[in-house]
């Protein structure tokens, strides 16, 4: 009798090519922070980048991760923190730099904490596993927000890893920043910059 099973591609059609995709991974560079500006994500746009920001890989589906949006006075609020705990640590310096401080998150009009947040879990999806899980949510994320129009960088700096930050912040011990994307704008285009060479670093075995 003849073989009536369908083809894989009439039941699974194959993905087709999408050059207009491709050419945006390939030329895509972050936007410097300091060089954003209003407008910002409405909410229906910051809606559509959140969605998509959680469209990434994640074993057991445990979305080990969260976020916190910074937008308007908030952004001030933090950064008084931020200003107070590099005082404290710095009381030598000159009060300008603690000024320069607390607008670190003023640069862009919506700033986003994506948080690494493991979860116990029974079935032993590892910890490691769930933090590479959170980066790859600030990377669909600077996508996301880029294939929109808006400027994307993705940022830690030195308060990402302060523990009376994080404290302010809410985090849990277990908890930590795996990055501040900073939304908004662009005031200029993103620069190329060296890229490796992936000759060094490509083995195959």
């Amino acid at each position: 009798m003849p073989d009536k099973t369908p083809a894989l591609d009439t039941v699974f059609p194959l993905p087709s090519p999408k050059p207009e995709v491709t050419r945006f991974l390939k030329e895509r560079r972050s936007n410097l922070a300091k060089f954003m500006s209003e407008p910002g994500p409405s909410r229906a746009d910051l809606a559509e980048i959140l969605e998509i920001s959680a469209r990434v890989p994640d074993h057991r589906k445990l979305s080990p991760w969260r976020f916190l949006v910074f937008e308007g006075k908030s952004r001030e609020t933090l950064g008084q923190h931020i200003a107070s705990a590099f005082i404290a640590d710095n009381p030598q310096l000159p009060l300008d730099r603690s000024v320069f401080e607390s607008g670190r998150l003023l640069r862009a009009p919506t700033v986003i904490a994506v948080i690494s947040s493991p979860v116990v879990c029974p079935r032993g999806t590892p910890e490691w596993e769930q933090i590479l899980c959170a980066g790859a949510v600030c990377y669909n994320m600077l996508l996301a927000a880029q294939a929109q129009g808006f400027g994307a960088q993705w940022l830690t700096e030195w308060f990402a890893y302060d523990s009376r930050i994080q404290s302010v912040m809410g985090l849990k011990s277990q908890e930590k920043i795996a990055g501040f994307l900073y939304l908004g704008t662009a005031l200029q285009p993103a620069r190329e910059r060296v890229r490796p060479d992936l000759s060094a670093l490509i083995q195959y075995w």
